[in-house]
């Protein structure tokens, strides 16, 4: 089975960001995707929108950036879209917020979107499906052929930790503390075909792998393989799927810039003949769980022989060797922000300080619509009420 890369010029960028719609009043999540969508300006004759789209559930708009050279432009993009996302959505009563999940609403409230695509899954998975009210952050970065794809993929395997922890913002489901960073990897992760990327060699292995899951009838589809990280060849780019979403757009942009930087950094390294970073599966699926559960607080494994090390620490060290890299590709103010996030926590911790300070999680919901409306961090003491 050969399956066609449609190379990228560069270390192009496109950005999938799942946005929560929330009730102004209650703030619980709204099942009102398809209200929304409806009532946007530059609807395609098939009564999409470019730019804003269906997830499974009605509680969830996906907004994605074009193809885009910097992470700057990919930000600007955003803006833009969610500025007329939030023009449509404010009449209605809706406010926006970013989030792995929403701290209150019960995923048996949630509405499926109105897809035969998403109705025949939830027919094929069943109950991991049907509670699937989560969101994340997806980045894709251009690559020229398809022989990079796999190597590339397996080094980003390594970091899948450092993306999770610094990105983590699930602590709460159908208003609980689950006692876990991010709730939504768990979710997600009882689906079919998810987790980290199996280690493939080759685009060869690749092919392989694809045509003996489609013969079995595994997947109908390559699109449904839900890799943590993955190659999608019809963008012909290398598409991360591991951050929850976020709250702010610098934090869309800190994710964006440390995955750019990362691509084209391993890129580089095989132009010059070197060995891309790779761990053994066992290490990458435990350090997954270990971000999991602990986020930024994890202690990470750092090699094959169980050596250990704290994953603030690890990414401390990403951070010192990418900031060249970001020089080179115009994103070193986005890639300083997960220095910020080391200081003053990631979501997950930013949400758990909003809770001990005022005992409800109707406060933790404020404090991320406040968070996705003015683009700052919610400390405790701040007082964010929802902008």
């Amino acid at each position: 089975m050969a399956i066609a890369w449609t190379p990228s010029s560069g270390p192009t960028l496109g950005i999938e960001w799942e946005v929560q719609l929330i009730d102004a009043q209650t703030r619980l999540l709204r099942q009102d995707a398809g209200l929304v969508l409806a009532g946007l300006r530059g609807l395609e004759e098939s009564g999409e929108h470019p730019k804003m789209r269906h997830e499974l559930m009605q509680s969830t708009v996906e907004v994605v950036t074009g193809i885009c050279g910097t992470v700057a432009e990919a930000k600007a993009d955003l803006a833009m879209t969610i500025k007329e996302l939030q023009r449509t959505a404010e009449p209605h009563g809706i406010v926006l917020a970013g989030a792995g999940t929403h701290p209150l609403s019960d995923w048996r409230d949630a509405k499926m979107a109105p897809s035969q695509r998403y109705s025949e899954l939830v027919e094929q998975i069943q109950w991991p499906a049907r509670r699937l009210q989560t969101m994340a952050t997806h980045v894709h970065i251009g690559l020229r052929d398809a022989d990079r794809a796999m190597p590339i993929v397996n080094a980003l395997a390594v970091y899948l930790p450092h993306l999770l922890g610094l990105t983590a913002s699930s602590p709460y489901w159908s208003g609980i503390d689950t006692g876990l960073a991010s709730c939504r990897s768990v979710v997600f992760g009882a689906l079919p075909n998810t987790g980290p990327p199996p280690g493939l060699p080759d685009w060869k292995s690749f092919e392989d792998y694809m045509d003996t899951q489609l013969r079995a009838g595994t997947i109908r589809t390559i699109k449904e393989v839900w890799w943590d990280v993955r190659p999608h060849p019809d963008f012909g780019t290398i598409e991360t799927r591991i951050a929850d979403a976020v709250p702010t757009f610098r934090e869309v942009g800190m994710l964006a810039a440390i995955v750019q930087c990362l691509v084209q950094l391993f890129d580089a390294q095989l132009d010059r003949g070197y060995q891309l970073p790779s761990r053994p599966s066992w290490v990458t699926r435990d350090n997954k769980w270990r971000a999991t559960r602990y986020g930024l607080d994890a202690v990470v494994i750092t090699d094959a022989s169980g050596a250990t090390a704290p994953l603030r620490d690890e990414v401390f060290e990403l951070l010192r060797d990418l900031e060249p890299v970001a020089w080179r590709l115009g994103c070193v103010e986005e890639l300083a922000v997960a220095s910020e996030v080391l200081e003053y926590g990631a979501s997950s911790e930013r949400q758990r300080a909003a809770h001990a300070a005022d005992a409800d999680l109707t406060s933790v919901v404020d404090a991320l619509v406040t968070e996705f409306a003015e683009d700052r961090f919610v400390l405790r003491g701040d007082g964010g009420h929802g902008g």
